[in-house]
This record gives structure tokens, C-alpha cells and sequence, in this order.
């Protein structure tokens, strides 16, 4: 039996197994679907983002009058005695004292140095900068679901390859207690084959260890049960064909940190327009229409009553704060400034992120198709290794040599078409280009 037909039988098999359990196959496009939905970051970023949208009114920026209704109702007893001028007195105990007041008034800014209008921008703005950030949660969990899943896949190819090691462990096994049982070989070759099948066996049972502990992880970035079990594709496809020049303009348009601190800046302006409106003067508009009734027991006058309409206006103007204003205003301007470098300084630190993540794509890109030809090469020097073992024309060692130089070629097959993944991953991240 050669390395090809071993490899197939532990692909049977591990096929078989898995229909047995009826394992749900989850694609990555699921994966990224069911985070959408359930990811608890996401509706939160998403919550956050219903907020500031609802926080854009203009009732919120003050545009909109204001119309207030209130009642006043006094009630009390008092032993009370009055004397006039004549010297004349009287007294009158738990005398009976009362007044209602009531009414509604209506009060309207119609000027405020044009700070309202301001007022509103900023509310929008604030709602863009909600969207940004509920782009980075999505893009950053999305990130995150995808690097959880190919993880998966890679640790899936590594339990096939171990799978396969064990399967050519048992037959050296059998064949040693063979060439023992004829006299061809000693009990020292028999034990060797069986330490190193044990040592095969304890790494396939990390590596299962490892793989449903991944499980686990990419449930909880789905937000479901951790007990959910599922499979996940055998592949991992790695786009190619990405380019740094696209990648980088995308991430001026799209990228949601850049994005966020563009944002900023124009909060920041609008800032200065709120603080400079100080400057001028506050018109208001009021008006309200009151009625009140008053009782008094003791007194020239019993009962009063009055009703009405009063309306007028109120105008103010700052004309000395202590300075207040100049500082204010320095204040907001430099917060701009700040704006504007923050603005820099993120536009560098993306540059240089997709720099070396790009350089790093790279590379991974050329360790692929090294580690597939290692692979192939591998496998091949085990098949002649294997036959020469069957023959006896080969020492233990160095057939033991082949088949972990074998392993070992398809762990690193894997492991760089893995770390390939995530670098590709990460440049969609920063590009803001994640498909999902």
C-alpha cells in the first residue's frame, strides 16, 4: 500500500465518520451571516448607530419652540387677626386661605447667532461618525470571524495529515511484529515502531483538543451555543490578485478609522461655529396665556380672580465674560488642529500597515507554492521510503525520518496557506473591503 492509497483510505474514512454524525457544514459565508445577526458587539455598534440617528432633529438643536402648561395650587389655615385704624380687631381661627394659578406659555428662539444651525450639522456629522464606527465593529468582527474559521480549516487539514501518520504508524507496527515473529528483527525494532505510534497518537489527541476548543471560539464570535458542533470546508482559497495601489486608495475612501477622524474634524468646526455664535445676540420670543383665582377668609377682599394673554420678547448680549469667549474660541481652534493631525497621523499609520502587510502577503503567497512542492516531495521520498521499509533494505530511523518530513511538509502546506489567509484578511480589513 502505498502513501496515496493510505491517503485516500484516511480520507474514506474520515468521510464516513462525519456523515455518521450528521456534522452541520458551515461555509465561511454562513459563518459571516450568522455574526451579522447574532454578534452581541454588532448590535450594540448598531444600537449606538440608531441613537445618533435619532438624535438628528431640529427640535434637538434648538430650532423648535417650546411650550410648557403648569399649575400652581396653594392651600392653607392660619389663626389670623387683623386691627384697623379705628383700633377695632378681628380674629378668625383656622381661617381658610387658597389660590390656583395655572396656564401654558410658549417661548421660541428665533436668533442665537445662527448656532442652532450648527447645532444641527454637528448632529449629523455625529450620526456619520456613528455609522463609521459601526462599520469598524462590523469590519473587526467579520475579520475576526474569518481568521476563527480558516483556523479551523487549517487545524481540519492537520488532523488529516496526522490521521494519515498514524494509519503508516500501525503498518510499520505490523510489519515489525511480523519481521519479529520470523526472527527478522528484534524486539527493540517493535518497541521503537510502538513509542513512536504512541507519540502520533498524543499529538493527534492535541490537535483534536485544539480543534474543538477552535469550535468554540468561532461559536462565540457567532453568539450561539458553544456546544453547537459543526465541520468546516477542507480549503482554503486565497485571493492573489490583490494590489497595492488599489489597496490603498480604497482605504482613503473606505477605510472607517480614517473615516472617523475626517469625521472629527468637521465636529470640530462646527464646534468653533457654536462657540463663536456666542458673539451675537439671543433673541426669544414668549408668550402664554395664565389664569389665577385666589380665597381668603379674613380680609378686605374675599375672592379675586384674573385671565389673560401676555406675550413679549427678551434679547441678550454677551458684553464681558471675563475673557471666556477669547479662551472658547482659541480652545475650539485648537481642536481642530488636533483634528487635522490625527487626521495625518492615522493616514501614515495606514500606509505603513498595508506596507508591511502587503510585503507579508507576499512572502506568504511564495511560501505556498514552496511548501506545495516540499509537500509533493515529501510525500514521494515516503512512497520510495515506505517500499524500501516493506523490503527491509532501510533502517527504522530513516523511514521514521521520511514520514515526519512528510507530516511536517503538509503542517507547513497548511500553516502558510493559513497565515496567507489571514494576511489577505487584513488587508481587506484595513482597505475596508471585507466581503460580506
Amino acid at each position: 500500500m502505498n502513501i496515496k492509497k493510505i491517503y485516500c483510505t484516511v480520507l474514506i474514512l474520515l468521510f464516513c465518520a462525519i456523515q455518521t454524525k450528521a456534522q452541520e457544514v458551515l461555509t465561511i459565508e454562513q459563518a459571516m451571516t450568522i455574526a451579522l445577526e447574532n454578534n452581541f458587539e454588532i448590535k450594540i455598534a448598531k444600537n449606538n448607530s440608531k441613537i445618533t440617528e435619532t438624535n438628528v432633529t431640529i427640535g434637538n438643536a434648538g430650532m423648535l419652540p417650546t411650550a410648557t402648561a403648569n399649575i400652581t395650587d396653594n392651600n392653607n389655615l392660619t389663626n389670623s387677626t387683623q386691627v384697623r385704624q379705628d383700633g377695632t380687631s378681628t380674629t378668625l381661627n383656622n381661617a381658610k386661605n387658597n389660590s390656583l394659578n395655572y396656564g401654558v406659555s410658549l417661548g421660541w428662539t428665533v436668533f442665537d447667532g445662527m448656532k442652532m444651525f450648527a447645532k444641527l450639522d454637528q448632529l449629523k456629522e455625529l450620526q456619520k461618525l456613528g455609522d463609521a464606527e459601526l462599520k469598524r465593529t462590523i469590519l473587526v468582527k467579520i475579520a475576526q470571524v474569518n481568521s476563527a474559521y480558516y483556523d479551523l480549516v487549517q487545524m481540519q487539514q492537520q488532523l488529516s495529515a496526522l490521521d494519515t501518520t498514524i494509519v503508516i504508524s500501525n503498518q510499520r507496527l505490523t510489519l515489525a511484529k511480523n519481521r519479529f515473529s520470523i526472527g527478522k528483527a528484534s524486539k527493540l525494532e517493535v518497541l521503537n515502531a510502538q513509542v513512536d505510534l504512541n507519540s502520533d497518537q498524543v499529538a493527534l489527541l492535541r490537535q483534536k483538543e485544539a480543534y474543538a476548543n477552535g469550535k468554540i471560539l468561532l461559536n462565540q464570535h457567532l453568539a450561539r451555543d458553544p456546544k453547537i458542533d459543526f465541520k468546516v470546508t477542507d480549503k482554503v482559497t486565497v485571493d492573489n490578485k490583490l494590489v497595492l495601489a488599489d489597496l490603498m486608495e480604497l482605504a482613503q475612501k473606505q477605510n472607517p478609522g480614517l473615516e472617523a477622524e475626517i469625521i472629527n474634524k468637521r465636529i470640530a468646526e462646527l464646534e468653533l461655529k457654536q462657540v463663536k455664535a456666542d458673539r451675537y445676540p439671543t433673541l426669544r420670543l414668549t408668550t402664554g396665556y395664565n389664569f389665577s383665582e385666589s380665597q381668603s377668609s379674613l380680609g378686605f377682599t374675599s375672592e379675586t380672580s384674573s385671565k389673560g394673554l401676555n406675550y413679549g420678547f427678551n434679547a441678550s448680549m454677551n458684553i464681558f465674560d471675563g475673557f471666556n469667549q477669547h479662551r472658547n474660541e482659541k480652545v475650539a481652534k485648537l481642536q481642530i488642529e488636533n483634528s487635522q493631525l490625527a487626521i495625518e497621523q492615522q493616514n501614515i499609520t495606514l500606509n505603513t500597515q498595508l506596507s508591511t502587510a502587503f510585503q507579508t502577503y507576499l512572502t506568504n503567497l511564495e511560501l505556498i507554492d514552496l511548501e506545495e512542492d516540499n509537500e509533493a516531495i515529501a510525500r514521494q521520498n515516503l512512497e520510495i521510503t515506505l517500499d524500501k521499509f516493506k523490503i527491509g533494505t532501510i533502517t527504522t530511523l530513516d523511514f521514521r525520518t521520511a514520514q515526519l518530513n512528510y507530516v511536517n511538509a503538509k503542517v507547513r502546506y497548511s500553516n502558510a496557506q493559513y497565515e496567507a489567509k489571514l494576511s489577505e484578511i487584513a488587508l481587506k480589513e484595513l482597505a475596508g473591503n471585507i466581503n460580506f
